[in-house]
């Protein structure tokens, strides 16, 4: 039996499309091994977002060439789809495919294998409007589901090189998501995670369709009973999309929404697509329909001409909306967008700063968060066991991550957990009971 091993780097997307494409492997009877193994087939799913992104994509490309000269390497992935000529000088890698066409893959390996010359796989993202069905029935490490529901983004933002590797928005056929998270909850999972290049998007390009009517169709997947959304933008915040959150009892208590900046003239120059004042008017409108909702978001500090008063804008901008956590990145030059050419570039020194100042304000959002959660009971999914004995680690609804003591068996259960102690980045409580809603037997248990 052939073996496969695979390398992931980026995003949450990109470990969903590892799982399909190991999926197309399976179905081939490939054997799945470890990537320290020795394998025939080595598959490196590679990221582009940062130039770090690029360099850590070489670094692993490099090393499983070294670690077996005899396997056929197989790059894909967003580096490969933006610089496959550079991946194919590396001597030593036979099959290049970009973001799509995955399929052909296996195809390419038997095509390489008979005349031993190496394969670029990679066309033109720009040109393709129509999204590469990838299924995924079940993920060989994890209690929460991803479900890619879109792929590629129309935003161009000025430092993001994403579309350029992904292509434009093309949504995945209604009935194809909810077909696939029926059979993701008939193997066991409670929670789905809706993800994709540009999440919230979903349905621009689809006639009298969606997200809002998405959630609204999800909603009525017997035993589902969690649904997360990976990302949304605020002008993706509809009114219908809060009314469905507002009404739903399974979208959960907690919305990842990126602001990058709090400063109305630094999100010109990012060409981010809405105002401050239509962020805070939506988010104010989801705290008044969904009390106790968790807003989780993404900062970038020292964009190119960001001076101290429109630092001081974004601070102010996040103590007064109350996020619940924040991603913090100092902008780093990405090579072939916009503004990695923009003068005012902002020393690293400055940006080191202000990350500091922010990371230290969201750990005290975090914790301001949480507090107002002490004893209070809260159903929580653990994931894994801690590093402590017997204890187990996951999250709540609210995305707070909770660990006491249970057996392993609750592991990927709904499980009733009081907080006695809160805190950042855990919170501490005691198990009180499993929740039984609409799940039957699963797949998990007839197979176990």
């Amino acid at each position: 039996m052939s073996t496969v091993a695979f390398h992931t780097l980026g995003c949450k997307v990109n470990h969903y499309e590892t799982e399909a494409i190991w999926q197309l492997f399976k179905e081939a009877d490939y054997d799945r091994v470890d990537f320290e193994q020795n394998a025939d087939v080595f598959v490196i799913n590679t990221c582009t977002v940062t130039n770090t992104g690029d360099k850590k994509s070489r670094q692993v490309i490099r090393r499983a060439i070294r670690q077996n000269p005899d396997a056929v390497v197989c790059v894909t992935g967003c580096y490969a789809q933006t610089s496959s000529a550079e991946i194919m000088e590396i001597p030593g890698v036979d099959i290049v495919v970009g973001t799509q066409d995955r399929h052909k893959l296996l195809g390419y390996i038997d095509e390489y294998q008979q005349e031993r010359q190496p394969i670029n796989g990679v066309s033109n993202i720009m040109k393709n409007r129509t999204y590469e069905e990838l299924d995924v029935p079940y993920f060989t490490d994890r209690t929460r589901a991803s479900l890619k529901i879109q792929e590629g983004c129309n935003n161009f933002c000025t430092f993001c090189i994403i579309p350029w590797a992904r292509g434009l928005m093309r949504s995945r056929d209604p009935q194809k998501v909810v077909e696939q998270a029926t059979q993701l909850v008939q193997s066991g999972y409670k929670e789905i995670v809706l993800t994709g290049i540009h999440t919230g998007g979903y349905g621009q390009d689809l006639k009298d369709y969606n997200l809002a009517q998405l959630l609204r169709d999800l909603e009525t997947v017997d035993g589902l009973e969690r649904i997360r959304i990976s990302s949304i933008e605020a002008s993706q915040l509809t009114d219908e999309v809060i009314d469905v959150l507002q009404h739903s009892t399974k979208v959960v208590r907690h919305l990842h929404i990126p602001l990058q900046s709090g400063s109305d003239s630094v999100l010109k120059r990012m060409r981010r697509k809405y105002s401050m004042a239509h962020f805070s008017e939506r988010i104010k409108k989801l705290h008044a329909a969904l009390p106790g909702l968790a807003v989780t978001s993404d900062v970038i500090v020292g964009f190119p001409g960001e001076t101290e008063a429109e630092f001081q804008e974004t601070y102010d901008f996040i103590v007064q909306h109350q996020f619940s956590e924040l991603h913090v990145f100092p902008y780093s030059p990405r090579i072939g967008t916009p503004a990695a050419r923009m003068d005012d570039q902002i020393d690293e020194e400055v940006k080191n700063e202000r990350v500091h100042k922010l990371i230290e304000l969201s750990n005290q959002l975090a914790k301001t968060y949480a507090s107002q959660f002490e004893n209070d009971v809260l159903e929580v999914i653990p994931e894994e066991k801690s590093a402590k004995d017997g204890v187990l680690v996951g999250y709540a609804d609210n995305y707070m991550k909770v660990e006491f003591e249970g057996d392993v068996s609750l592991i990927g259960e709904i499980c009733k957990v009081k907080i006695d102690k809160v805190g950042y980045p855990i919170n501490y409580g005691t198990f009180l009971r499993t929740v039984e809603h609409a799940n039957n037997q699963s797949e998990f248990e007839m197979l176990a």
